[in-house]
């Protein structure tokens, strides 16, 4: 019978393991500036023209989803009225519905029919980047007129058709993407903070 080292041990191991992949990472993120600095610039506009934000994903990704329209609903760190901003992962009887009664495929893009305008933004969130009821919901926001953000991790080869701006993680491990994810969109919320309420001193 194999013996399993001190579990103090094992969470060095991990934990100095993910701390290596994370500045590596870091690393190259800057390499996302031109493009996070188009997805504020979207998502400013829209809310600043009486516009709103749609968020959609799947598994930890839809927790993001919900995370990042808690943010804007609610507040990031500094007072503010509230931001329209809706995640479309919560409806259990929507989500139900359309994945019943037509296909899992159209669960968000039947509710971005439903409810995007022109000028809009979707932002989709997918650490593959093919989720294929993320891109079906992308799609369905373009032939609206609204504006599409995709954050994903570094599989994809280009950027899709359906995509304004993609925000696109080099990393291949889906926590560590989902990680950066949420790091991506808390600078996203401080940005939409500081172009409303002013730069702090």
């Amino acid at each position: 019978m194999t013996t399993s080292p001190p579990t103090a041990d094992l969470v060095r191991r991990q934990f100095t393991g993910a701390l290596r992949r994370h500045r590596d990472t870091l690393d190259l993120l800057p390499a996302l500036e031109p493009e996070l600095a188009r997805a504020a610039e979207r998502c400013v506009s829209a809310l600043c023209g009486g516009g709103k934000l749609l968020i959609c994903g799947n598994g930890g990704s839809a927790a993001d989803a919900q995370h990042f329209a808690a943010e804007l609903t609610g507040r990031f760190r500094r007072e503010r009225a509230p931001l329209a901003a809706l995640a479309l992962t919560t409806d259990s009887s929507a989500l139900t519905c359309i994945g019943n009664d037509y296909d899992f495929a159209d669960v968000f893009a039947r509710q971005v029919r439903a409810l995007a305008r022109p000028g809009d933004v979707l932002v989709g969130i997918s650490t593959s980047g093919s989720s294929p009821n993320v891109r079906r919901a992308l799609s369905a926001a373009r032939e609206i007129g609204a504006h599409t953000v995709l954050l994903s991790g570094d599989r994809l080869p280009e950027t899709p058709a359906e995509v304004d701006v993609l925000l696109a993680v080099p990393a291949d491990r889906t926590a560590q993407i989902q990680e950066m994810h949420i790091l991506l969109i808390h600078v996203l919320c401080e940005t939409i903070d500081d172009a409303l309420l002013g730069v702090e001193a």
